[in-house]
């Protein structure tokens, strides 16, 4: 049996599959299994993972779109071989690193292990890590690419939540969860992962464009120092923020206010907030 399960749940943006199966494929910890699990794919998704996969890669497509990952990680979380489970966005990529580096966490006594996660912002704009601050806090957004934890933990809690039903991200939920069952949540203070956000990328589901996760995987593969540049990257990010961080407090509080108001008008019922994503992205018509 492999020691770790990678879950890639997926729908409908093939051109992305290649770079996040190379990214798993070269991970230097081997002992693993993929799943790629398509949220109800109608596209070539299946063709594109069998022209991709090795012998560690199982393709599973739902029969019915759920609209959101929960269902495909749920039903990966069934079907694992590995105590172990880690996740990868369809349209992010992991350092070479990202299994070795967080299983030592789990191996030294926790239950859910995460490092750093570069969030690249279209164009020019600066980086930023998530979450921002290392120490897990209950609520603070981990992105889901960027953690490992054990399954039977997870399982023994219920799985993922329908997002429709809560008020907060699924993943969010979930390590809230873990938190709160005495679940050991340990940051690794590594950068591992580098994340697109969908959300920054309007109609990205319609235009399901792959020049960044190409021109990113490259560069990880090219350059021994990829992590000491973007962590140099990130610092002067953080500094930058830091010199202005009264100004900075006063603009985001300023901000928050005003995204609070909207949501009020907007977005009160359950599942609001992802929903208004899933349009932004290009996915128009929302599971019911």
């Amino acid at each position: 049996m492999p020691r770790v399960t990678v879950i890639i749940p997926t729908y409908n943006w093939s051109s992305v599959l290649p770079f996040s199966i190379k990214s798993v494929q070269r991970q230097s910890f081997t002992d693993l299994e993929l799943l790629v699990i398509g949220d109800g794919c109608t596209d070539d998704s299946a063709q594109v993972v069998a022209k991709y996969a090795d012998a560690r890669t199982r393709w599973i497509n739902l029969p019915t779109n759920f609209g959101q990952q929960s269902a495909p990680n749920n039903h990966g979380l069934e079907i694992a071989q590995g105590d172990v489970i880690a996740y990868l966005g369809h349209d992010d990529l992991w350092l070479p690193h990202h299994l070795q580096t967080l299983l030592a966490a789990i191996d030294a006594g926790a239950d859910m292990a995460y490092g750093m996660t570069e969030l690249v912002a279209p164009g020019n704009q600066d980086p930023r890590s998530a979450p921002p601050a290392g120490t897990y806090r209950p609520g603070i957004w981990v992105p889901p690419t960027g953690t490992v934890h054990r399954r039977d933990i997870v399982q023994k809690l219920g799985g993922w939540r329908d997002y429709r039903q809560i008020d907060v991200d699924p993943e969010a939920d979930l390590w809230k969860r873990i938190w709160a069952g005495g679940g050991k949540i340990e940051f690794v203070p590594r950068l591992t992962a580098v994340k697109f956000p969908a959300a920054m990328r309007k109609n990205v589901y319609k235009t399901r464009s792959c020049f960044e996760q190409s021109l990113w995987f490259d560069r990880i593969g090219a350059e021994p120092d990829f992590e000491l540049t973007e962590l140099t990257r990130l610092a002067v990010t953080g500094q930058k923020q830091f010199d202005h961080q009264s100004y900075g407090k006063l603009c985001s509080n300023l901000f928050n206010e005003s995204r609070q108001r909207l949501w009020n008008v907007f977005f009160a019922k359950k599942g609001g907030t992802i929903r208004a994503r899933r349009k932004f992205k290009g996915l128009d018509r929302a599971p019911s």
